[in-house]
């Protein structure tokens, strides 16, 4: 308890609007980027038109959606103008290369220019048809939130807030879509285990050693609630899917409770329809808690081959080792791991792990 409460309620408050002020500020900043003149017109078409998306980073978002661009292009400019994420934050998270990424970025806006592309909140009839995309940005952007790519802090709080957020005005804007629904659920149960996650020192803490007790009881009724919306047949989507996997995270009163064999078979018709080796990694995880780690490890082996560079394949590849017996190459593997990791937390969480090998199964 601070010691004087008002005065640090007070404090708080002035900081959050100032930080509303200041996002506000460099939204206004981002939309002149990606304004051009509508052609044969000479006139300036914004991104601010169209009375049915009303929230003003949404609409920013849908403008950059455009089909005339290629849809990396699509995805990279609504991080970087729309959620106002770093070149290299974008580049981490779509798996590639920073200055693939700042290249990528560059194109898209020179063919802005070139194409004369009108950058402005789309027609009624083609919010459909721009969804995936906004629906793709809107998840990497909570991704950055729930599970840095770099820095000192594993959470970004507020950027996950800020998806959530824009997940709740999609669903209000196109209510019978089922993803936006589906990608609202998903956000909010994981959201749901941010106090959680880290323990007082900042430090990651594994899900089966988290304080249930910490988790936010009404977040998780409601992302529950909201699977009501989000059918479990051979028509789910992408987001579905997951979401139906967080649900399973969420009903486990405890970590020994939870049903790591559904959990697999979501991930294996996840992978199906997405074909991501990330995916396929979670998919591993999911195999080895069932109780098949040798199968686990074969599944990260063939994912390792599409993810060079990324620290949680050798991770994961290492408590796997481990499980098996295999210590000495296990060791390697942590190694390479600490090699590749960005942020700290999960570099001392990686530590930890190495030092104290997990039981074989």
């Amino acid at each position: 308890m601070p010691a004087n409460p008002a005065g640090w309620l007070m404090t708080a408050a002035w900081r959050r609007a100032l930080d509303r002020v200041r996002r506000e500020e460099a939204d206004r900043e981002r939309l002149p980027l990606l304004v051009v003149d509508a052609p044969g017109t000479g006139t300036v078409t914004g991104a601010g038109v169209g009375d049915e998306v009303g929230d003003e980073r949404l609409r920013l978002l849908f403008a950059c959606c455009h089909p005339a661009l290629a849809p990396d292009a699509r995805t990279a400019l609504m991080l970087r103008f729309g959620a106002g994420l770093t070149t290299a934050e974008i580049a981490r998270l779509c798996l590639v290369p920073e200055p693939t990424m700042a290249a990528r970025l560059t194109r898209a806006k020179k063919k802005i220019a070139q194409a004369g592309i009108p950058l402005r909140a789309p027609a009624p009839a083609d919010l459909a048809g721009r969804l995936d995309g906004l629906l793709t940005a809107v998840y990497l952007l909570f991704s950055e939130g729930y599970r840095a790519t770099g820095g000192p802090a594993l959470l970004r709080p507020r950027l996950a807030q800020e998806a959530i957020r824009l997940g709740y005005e999609l669903g209000l804007l196109l209510p019978d879509e089922p993803e936006p629904v589906a990608l609202l659920a998903l956000m909010v149960l994981q959201h749901a285990r941010r106090d959680a996650r880290v323990d007082g020192d900042g430090h990651l803490v594994r899900l089966a050693e988290q304080d249930r007790s910490r988790w936010h009881p009404t977040e998780l009724r409601h992302g529950c609630e909201l699977l009501a919306f989000v059918r479990d047949d051979g028509s789910s989507g992408r987001y579905a899917l997951e979401a139906l996997i967080a649900a399973e995270h969420a009903k486990a009163v405890t970590a020994a409770g939870t049903d790591w064999a559904r959990i697999a078979g979501l991930y294996e018709r996840l992978e199906a329809r997405t074909g991501s080796p990330v995916v396929r990694l979670n998919r591993a995880v999911a195999v080895a808690e069932a109780g098949d780690s040798a199968l686990a490890l074969a599944l990260t082996e063939e994912a390792a081959e599409r993810l060079p560079g990324h620290h949680l394949v050798p991770a994961v590849r290492a408590e796997l080792l481990q499980r098996l017996g295999r210590s000495g190459e296990a060791g390697a593997a942590w190694e390479a791991s600490l090699r590749l990791v960005r942020t700290e937390p999960e570099r001392q969480y990686l530590l930890r792990r190495a030092a104290a090998p997990a039981p074989r199964s």
